[in-house]
């Protein structure tokens, strides 16, 4: 029974000694990023990242992360790392380096902020490893995307007004050129990217149709866009037009019914 016991602990001893050599490997340096993302310039970015590092045999106490650009540190949770001018205030990691968690927001986008971008992490007491190889390009547009907008008429007009953005810190603010109940939320689509939606709830009167309804969309950074949609009276039934489509395309097609309205893009 002895002798079982040793050949055993001998076995799983090295079974162990096998594990600890294959977790120290450069293999198990693996990160999760995005490869693109589109932003909007002015606006903020947040860039989810997560990585996982070879376990070490020892207590670690510190834990230094950078992102970079062609060498440049553009963000890091280093206290001594020094910025360049052109990210200095602009530039934060959001997430616990020691738990893993490695994503970045970068505010007040500018055209020039494209990358590409990477991760290096610095673990003094362990080894260091740069993911150069996993990068993240930001496409920067200048002019934001009008919202979706949709609406549906019963006893009252029920509108929504819908835009996406990577910038979650500072979710863009609705203006409705009609008044009403408005209600505003988020949710997240992916890892990235963030839709938010306003809804605006009133009694329609005579003289809301044959009238736009207008939809304004401000985003962090003070850039704007717009959608309108039109109402219109035609007997016993009302028609919705999407005003934006009317002035693109000769050939809009609205649904329209006496119960229940819904614009179709």
């Amino acid at each position: 029974h002895s002798n079982l016991t040793r050949f055993n602990f001998k076995r799983i001893s090295c079974f162990i000694a096998g594990m600890a050599e294959s977790l120290g490997s450069g293999k198990d340096w693996l990160i999760d990023v995005p490869s693109r993302i589109s932003v909007l310039q002015n606006s903020c970015v947040v860039i989810p990242c997560s990585y996982v590092y070879p376990k070490a045999r020892k207590m670690l106490k510190t834990w230094r992360g950078y992102w970079k650009r062609r060498g440049t540190v553009v963000a890091s949770n280093f206290p001594n790392a020094r910025l360049t001018d052109e990210f200095y205030h602009r530039s934060r990691i959001r997430g616990t380096i020691q738990s893993g968690n490695c994503t970045w927001q970068l505010n007040r986008v500018r055209e020039t902020d494209t990358g590409p971008f990477y991760f290096k992490i610095e673990i003094p007491q362990h080894k260091s490893f740069t993911f150069s190889q996993n990068t993240v390009t930001l496409n920067v547009f200048r002019v934001p995307e009008p919202p979706t907008m949709s609406v549906a008429v019963q006893d009252e007009v029920t509108a929504t007004c819908k835009v996406t953005h990577v910038c979650p810190s500072s979710p863009p603010k609705f203006s409705w050129s009609h008044s009403g109940t408005r209600k505003t939320r988020s949710k997240k689509e992916n890892k990235w990217l963030w839709s938010t939606t306003s809804t605006l709830t009133f009694t329609p009167q005579e003289a809301d149709f044959n009238m736009p309804l207008n939809c304004t969309v401000l985003f962090k950074g003070n850039k704007s866009t717009k959608g309108s949609v039109l109402l219109i009276k035609a007997g016993n039934t009302n028609i919705i037009l999407d005003l934006g489509l009317v002035l693109e395309n000769s050939m809009n097609c609205c649904f329209h019914a006496k119960e229940q309205l819904q614009v179709i893009h």
